[in-house]
């Protein structure tokens, strides 16, 4: 099982305003975003996790951090700690929801040696960009997000912790509390090393990770440095401690008819005569069935035939794998309905899907399967700054 490790944290000052130094997830924000994050503060942390310009971009935010350090603008702990996260919001069928996870380290394992498992294949993805990050500034900013499969976690994190500060983002109330005391320190560790984690987002993040502790291990000739663990947010495999929406998928490269065709094999394709709204995604759950979106914003809703998936596990993204793998169709993807909407004008045609299951979920762990890719969206989305996470020796 994997180890989780309390670490000595990099944080902003009490005195920050975190309202304007956090920020989204890199992998989120586009040109235009982080104009305005770096705008809104000359310490917002996008100057040095989102770093542009040339070859010497990561060499400049390294630079940067330091300067952070020693200006006193960002501080270490004293000694080592997790720090438990919190996300409350209303999601979209109206219900409150709060996510309660851990921020540590966890244990960087070889691909395929257990422990720590990937839920999904992913696409292909440059991912130099954070390995190089990660060499120049010896920091993790964006956490891996993984899912406990042990039983526990959520009780263990239901007491507050030493409040470290939150903020509110559309609607998100994003809260971080700091837990240094041994007895519980010991507890959530005992929890998370009685079972696997099943990585939810971020499976490139851990990728780099281990090509970094290799490349650590062989420059020490160590294999107990900070560069074994990677910064990650872990919470319980439980239904309320998850909000999972869909990756919906925008199709090219195939004719209105040929697409019509290929699909018809498989699913009763019948006109939907009024507007799609929110309530369009919960009926399709209900009645386990998919829409098919035409440029012009018409819609069809795909029955899928009796029988016709019955050797496939209920993924929408594998079915749709089925019934177009034989043909010249491009699929790329895109959350939300309303872009959905919008996007499907310049494509071929949209196909929207439902959420993955828990219960695929968790046989996804259980069996050491891999979904297709973008089969889930896990909300909220988690921010980036509260902590950052050392990957080599303070005294270093």
């Amino acid at each position: 099982m994997p180890r989780f490790e309390p670490f000595a944290a990099l944080r902003y000052a009490p005195s920050a305003d975190l309202d304007k130094v956090i920020a989204p997830p890199y992998d989120v924000l586009s040109d235009a975003d982080i104009d305005e994050l770096e705008a809104r503060d000359p310490h917002n942390i996008a100057w040095v996790d989102d770093p542009r310009g040339g070859d010497d971009r990561y060499v400049k935010a390294a630079a940067l951090l330091r300067q952070w350090i020693s200006e006193g603008v960002m501080v270490y702990d004293d000694q080592p700690s997790f720090t438990i996260y919190r996300m409350a919001f209303t999601d979209a069928t109206g219900a409150h929801r709060v996510i309660s996870g851990v921020l540590g380290g966890l244990e960087v394992v070889d691909q395929g040696a257990g422990g720590v498992l990937p839920h999904e294949r992913t696409t292909k993805k440059a991912v130099t960009d954070r390995l190089d990050l990660t060499r120049a500034t010896s920091t993790n900013g964006s956490p891996v997000w993984g899912l406990s499969l042990a039983h526990g976690l959520t009780d263990a994190l239901a007491a507050p912790g030493e409040p470290v500060g939150e903020i509110t983002v559309d609607g998100v109330r994003h809260s971080v509390e700091r837990v240094v005391d041994p007895g519980r320190v010991a507890k959530i560790q005992e929890i998370l090393a009685a079972d696997d984690v099943l990585i939810a987002d971020g499976h490139h993040r851990y990728s780099i990770s281990r090509t970094y502790r290799d490349e650590v291990r062989k420059a020490t000739g160590r294999t107990d440095t900070p560069a074994e663990q990677t910064l990650a947010f872990v919470n319980e495999l439980v239904e309320h401690q998850l909000a999972i929406e869909a990756i919906h998928r925008l199709v090219d490269g195939i004719s209105w008819d040929d697409l019509n065709k290929a699909l018809s094999r498989y699913f009763d394709i019948d006109p939907i005569d009024e507007e799609l709204t929110p309530a369009t995604l919960s009926e399709m759950v209900a009645q386990a069935r998919l829409v098919l979106l035409k440029p012009d914003g018409t819609a069809s809703w795909l029955i899928p035939h009796e029988g016709a998936f019955d050797d496939m596990r209920a993924l929408d993204g594998a079915w749709l794998e089925k019934a177009l793998g034989d043909t010249d169709a491009q699929v790329t993807y895109q959350h939300g309905l309303d872009e959905m909407r919008t996007m499907v004008a310049d494509h071929a045609a949209g196909i929207l899907i439902r959420p993955t299951s828990l219960t695929e979920i968790m046989r996804t762990a259980r069996e050491g399967l891999l979904m297709p890719p973008k089969s889930t969206f896990f909300i909220p989305k988690l921010r980036t700054g509260f902590v950052l996470r050392p990957t080599a020796s303070v005294s270093d």
